[in-house]
Formats: C-alpha cells, structure tokens, sequence
C-alpha cells in the first residue's frame, strides 16, 4: 500500500515540476502579447510654453499647448506581414496632433510603427514610416517589452529619426505601484522640417530654399511598471530653426519649448489599468511557476519517504512458547 501510494506521489511530483517551466517559458511566452486591434489615445500638455507664431514669426508664451498621441492597431496590414514575418505581429498607425492654446493645429505627424506582438521588438517591412519618410527602427518605441529588465534599452528618436541608448536610472515606487525609471537625453539635433504646419505655403522644400534648418533636443523620462511594461511618460522638449533668409536675419528662433506631461486622467488609468493586469501575469510569470517547483520538489520528498518505510523488513514473529508435556510415571 506504501507503495501504491509513492508511485502516485511521485508522478504527481514529475507532472507539477515539468509544469512548472511550461507556465514560465512557453504559457507565459504565449499568453503575452499586445492585441493587433489594439486602439489608444493619450493626451499630454506643455503649461506656460514657448510656441512660435508662423504668421509673424516670433514667439511667445502660451498659456497651454496639447498633444494628442492617437495609436490604432492595423490588422489588416498586420495579417499580411505575419504571412511573411512567420510571427505575431502589430501595425500601430500613429498620429501626433500638436494644437495652440487657441485648439489652431501646430503640427501633424504621422506613424507608422511595426513589432513583435510578445517581445516589442521591431519588425521591419514596407510601410514603416515617420512624417512619410520610410525608417529603419531599431531599439522601441512606445510599447516596452513585458518583464522590463533594470538596464539600458534601445530607443527610438522619431524626430531625429535615430535610435539612442535610454538608461536605467534606479528602481521607485509611483502611485503606490514599483517602477523602474529610464531617462534618454537626445542632444541637439538637426532634424526634418514637418511636411504640414498651420500655414499656406510653408512646406520642407521651401524652408530648404530659404537655408533655415530646424534643430530639436529632449530629455525623455519613463516610469515603467516591469511585468506589463505599461509606461508613465514625460519630455522636457525644444525646437528651434536657425539661420537662413527665412528668419528675417535672426540666428535662432524658438519654434517649441516646454515641459510635456500626460494629462492625469491619463495617469490614473495607466495605474489602474496596470494593477487590474499584473496579478494575472504576475501568477503566469512567477507565483505560479515557483509553487509548481517547491509543490513538486515536496511531493518528490513525501514519495521518497513513503518508497524508503516501504523497503524495511517486517518485524520478526514472535516466537511461539512450547508448554512442556507431562511426564509420567
């Protein structure tokens, strides 16, 4: 029966430990991924701003400039590029909407931004896009990978276009949820004109002609949340365009200059949004695993026992005591 009862236990021990890595690297692996329909807005705003006028030229101080940042999942392109990719795959279309104080538009630029729907990492095809100019993404952009490492990431710039380390600067705790911190400093650059800005006339070839170049720096801050990558964003961001005929002799004018902050309604939903997620993938990544492992190990213990009491000899039988037989005479 002792047995009977090992080899139950034992194979119950093989089935927990053999599902425990099942969970972590391939349910998990699995389960993982951005939706290809995926469609998301966020507004961000630049108080007391520094934005230029395109009609006289100058700038001013703005009470308020706002960016809304539209992403819209593309599954119909996406479908395509699987067939070629041989992998889950996400078309975002994105657009950044910058408009004055007065709801006028500053600027409109659009994206398109294709990666992997588990590891976030780019995918490269026709279509990829900034402004309508083709690029070759390396590194993220917008989405961080699930289970975000404390190191340095791979960024990328769609202003400059470029890809630049963005570092890990040490681990905090953010409306009660921890969080790692990244920061990327992208110096000034020069940088595209946008092909649409609010007034006739003015498009890239022209401002060419004219010998006036733009120029761009930021500072880029993320607080990210490690098992759903859901991230928290701020920039301290300038634009300015220098030289040429097209400002008036001037060297330098400030085209945009402000500290850009997600709005907190959007804020508050990131949080909630990533304390409703990480318990499930907190139970897929770890809890679960690591129970699956010790469950096993004990069980593998319990049956060990239970096969070593069943090997013991039994104990002797008793020596039976013989009554001694009568004698007679």
């Amino acid at each position: 029966m002792r047995r009977k009862a090992g080899l139950i236990l034992l194979a119950f021990a093989v089935f927990f430990t053999a599902l425990s890595p099942l969970l972590r690297w391939y349910a998990f692996t699995r389960l993982s991924k951005v939706p290809a329909n995926q469609y998301q807005t966020m507004v961000l705003e630049a108080k007391n701003a520094t934005l230029l006028d395109y009609g006289t030229m100058t700038s001013r101080t703005v009470p308020k400039v706002i960016i809304v940042q539209t992403l819209g999942g593309n599954v119909e392109a996406a479908e395509k590029i699987e067939k070629t990719a041989g992998r889950d795959v996400v078309v975002w279309d994105g657009l950044s909407y910058v408009q004055g104080p007065d709801g006028a538009m500053v600027s409109r630029i659009p994206e398109r931004y294709i990666f992997d729907a588990h590891s976030q990492e780019p995918v490269h095809a026709t279509g990829e896009m900034v402004d309508g100019d083709p690029v070759h993404r390396d590194g993220i952009e917008f989405k961080w990978p699930f289970l975000t490492q404390k190191r340095d990431y791979e960024y990328f710039d769609a202003q400059a276009r470029v890809t630049r380390p963005i570092h890990y600067k040490g681990t905090r705790t953010f409306r009660g949820v921890k969080v790692y911190y990244f920061e990327q400093t992208i110096p000034w650059t020069k940088v595209p004109f946008p092909r649409v800005v609010p007034v006739k006339g003015i498009t890239p070839e022209s401002v060419a002609k004219t010998g006036t170049t733009r120029w761009y720096t930021t500072v880029r801050k993320f607080w990210v949340e490690p098992l759903t990558g859901a991230p928290v964003y701020e920039e301290i961001h300038k634009e300015e365009l220098r030289g040429g005929t097209l400002l008036g002799g001037r060297d330098r004018v400030t085209v945009f200059a402000g500290h850009v902050k997600m709005r907190e309604v959007h804020i508050a939903s990131t949080v909630a949004l990533v304390k409703h997620n990480r318990l499930l993938m907190l139970l897929l990544a770890s809890s679960l695993p690591w129970g699956f492992l010790i469950l096993g190990a004990a069980l593998l213990s319990l049956s060990l026992y239970l096969e070593a009491r069943g090997r013991r000899p039994d104990d002797p039988e008793p020596t039976a005591v013989v009554e001694p037989e009568p004698v007679t005479a």
